[in-house]
């Protein structure tokens, strides 16, 4: 497993077609996008929890429940992990204001 990344991306890509009893991801894709939203949602205050505890073992374990959440969206909405990357690879060597800037002018 070089890469997790596109590892996870080929795996939650095949459980689109997996029945909705068989797999945790199937059932999110099941309910659909909001449900998918909702645990982003949820999923996102627990990274604000564990980060105002301030324990980086729990904060680590949550930021992976963020992350892993937002992939199955991002395969739901047929956005692949290489269009993520891209956009960052786009941003990399761009000052944060700058680009905050150049979005308000688009």
């Amino acid at each position: 497993m070089d890469n997790i990344l596109t590892t996870l991306e080929q795996i939650l890509e095949q459980r689109k077609s997996a029945p909705a009893d068989s797999s945790y991801v199937s059932s999110l894709y099941n309910k659909g996008t909001d449900q998918i939203l909702k645990k982003i949602a949820e999923e996102s205050a627990e990274v604000i929890m564990a980060t105002k505890e301030g324990e980086t073992d729990k904060i680590i374990y949550e930021v992976a429940d963020l992350w892993f959440h937002t992939m199955i969206l991002l395969r739901h909405q047929n956005i692949a992990f290489c269009d993520i990357e891209k956009e960052l690879m786009r941003r990399y060597g761009v000052s944060g204001l700058t680009e905050k800037l150049n979005r308000k002018v688009k």
